[in-house]
């Protein structure tokens, strides 16, 4: 177990490190339209410069989730730095949008480096009674990096161009590589005489590049067809894993840990049903209200915001209480902003709408520390690498789902139109039923975040509570 400060620097890098991918993910968005403009990109090949990263993020991450427990958590997470920072690098210099998509493939492998590690490293360097307020640091940094994404890089990109906004996580990125490589020394390797995964890797990277392409294709029949055929895939990953003697996923840890397995489905759920809010509304904001981007963006930072402030909270609470109860009534709060968002008209009130933000933010802040506590005490120690990949995939594939969903109501009551004045109606009302579908789904998510069982029990070898 690592010192106090020694503690403190891995939560200072990870924390870094956890701002800064939502930081890119968030601020990208606004640049989209400038880097179209520039590289003379058409709206399919724009659209792939956010889905590159997504997909290569999603495809890599439980893989070297597992690498990181083989050969160490430092190590690949040093190299996800490294890596993630010559994306940016390489972003930023890009001269058309084929080479920019192909170095936000780049940056999607290391963002999945960092993903598969920084929990991983966090949950390893503190004892279970500061987990929780570690973790709930550590998801108030990305919370952080998503409310000042939006506004730092509209700003970045309005004054000195779109490159800017790759160049900024430069520096920040050379300096976690600087602190990675001469403060956190390495780590305990628990792969000794045992056989990467290969078969399994590429299986899992098939049964997500089909999952998440195809939720980004619904309801088209190539959509369908996608998806379908990410759960062969599924079906073939599990059969494999079953037999493989030291699998890429640990089947078992589904079938035979309860905590791990109701906890990923929580955080599945959670995501499915929340990703696609700020998206909605933020349309919701520039057709029905006539804001403009800016405005659009400074009202849209309210959940982010107030998920910041929550979360170390939240983290504390589930150290002294069972993460259950902490997450459970989390997801009981977002599905109340949920409903508030349900019954939006083109009347409804601002003070509604930032209300309801508030309410997901509180909601959203005593889910996701306490849910991400329970899924990495519930394993061993050799096995945090791969369920901290495991809980990021989950994230992933519930934002691309809750994307599938909205698109699919949009092409149901809207149709593949432009949104004009004629057509404000059915979009309040695709919005209306997107929220109520969120609200349904997230409201069958308490139960399952509350049935996942009590941590704060001896566990067996497997990482299975005692009773």
């Amino acid at each position: 177990m690592p010192d106090g400060v020694g503690k403190k620097t891995i939560l200072l890098v990870a924390s870094l490190a956890a701002f800064l991918t939502p930081f890119m993910g968030s601020s990208i968005n606004i640049a989209l339209p400038a880097i179209g403009a520039e590289l003379g990109a058409d709206a399919v090949l724009l659209t792939w410069v956010p889905t590159a990263y997504l997909l290569a993020t999603a495809i890599c991450i439980i893989p070297f989730g597992r690498l990181a427990d083989m050969y160490g958590r430092t190590l690949i997470f040093s190299a996800g730095i490294v890596v993630y920072t010559a994306g940016s690098l390489f972003s930023g210099i890009a001269l058309s949008v084929e080479m920019l998509i192909a170095a936000r493939i780049v940056q999607g492998v290391g963002a999945a480096m960092i993903y598969g590690t920084s929990v991983a490293l966090i949950t390893a360097a503190f004892p279970k009674e500061e987990r929780g307020w570690a973790l709930g640091y550590n998801v108030a940094a990305v919370y952080l990096g998503l409310s000042v994404g939006p506004v730092l890089g509209g700003i970045l990109t309005q004054q000195f161009g779109w490159r800017s906004v790759f160049y900024f996580n430069v520096p920040l990125g050379l300096i976690i590589i600087a602190v990675a490589l001469t403060r956190l020394g390495s780590d305990r390797k628990s792969g000794d005489g045992e056989r990467f995964d290969t078969i399994g890797s590429v299986l899992v990277a098939c049964l997500l590049f089909c999952l998440m392409y195809g939720f980004s294709l619904l309801p088209s029949l190539a959509g369908a067809g996608l998806v379908l055929l990410g759960a062969l895939f599924l079906a073939g990953f599990i059969a494999w894993e079953r037999r493989f003697p030291h699998p890429v996923l640990d089947i078992s840890l589904f079938s035979h840990n309860r905590t791990f397995a109701y906890s990923n489905g929580a955080a599945l759920i959670n995501y499915s049903a929340t990703f696609a809010v700020g998206f909605l509304l933020s349309l919701y904001l520039q057709y029905i209200k006539g804001f403009d981007p800016e405005a659009a963006g400074l009202v849209l930072i309210a959940q982010p915001v107030v998920q910041t402030l929550f979360s170390p909270a939240a983290g504390r609470f589930s150290d002294w209480l069972e993460p259950r109860i902490v997450a459970s009534a989390g997801m009981a709060v977002t599905t109340a902003g949920l409903v508030l968002l349900a019954f939006v008209t083109e009347q409804t009130e601002l003070a509604w709408i930032i209300g309801a933000q508030v309410v997901l933010g509180a909601g959203f802040a005593l889910f996701s520390s306490p849910n991400t506590n329970a899924v990495m005490t519930s394993v061993h120690p050799r096995q945090y690498g791969v369920a901290s990949g495991t809980v990021a995939s989950m994230r992933l594939i519930g934002m691309m789902f809750s994307m599938g969903v909205v698109m699919l109501i949009f092409s149901v009551l809207i149709g593949r139109v432009t949104i004009t004045p004629e057509y404000f109606a059915p979009f309040v009302e695709s919005v209306r039923i997107a929220f109520a579908i969120f609200a349904v789904l997230c409201a069958a998510g308490v139960y399952a975040s509350y049935q996942r069982g009590n941590i704060r029990v001896k566990a067996d070898s497997a990482g299975n509570p005692k009773k």
